[in-house]
């Protein structure tokens, strides 16, 4: 584990992420239309990825990595799916 200043840093910058997650969350919830709702999610999904790689590195846990990777990978394909959804149902986005 890193020890130190650097770690305090890392968990930090990580409680921001999260902090602008939880605001998002709203967006997400009362979006006025479904682009928005998709764009805020996706920004949470990121987010998401972010922290867990900002931990990773706070804990020097390299196979956190591997799990904010696929997250990422689920994050792209869950845009691609409402999207895809979405514009079968007649939207159009």
């Amino acid at each position: 584990m890193i020890q130190g200043p650097v770690s305090t840093v890392l968990v930090a910058g990580a409680l921001g992420f999260v902090t602008i997650s939880i605001a998002l969350l709203g967006r997400v919830l009362v979006g006025p239309t479904m682009q928005d709702r998709v764009i805020a999610l996706n920004v949470v999904g990121s987010n998401v990825v972010v922290v867990i790689a900002l931990l990773a590195a706070a804990m020097d846990r390299p196979a956190f990595l591997d799990v904010a990777l696929v997250y990422a990978l689920l994050n792209f394909l869950m845009s691609i799916a409402i999207s895809k959804f979405t514009v079968e149902r007649g939207g159009v986005l």
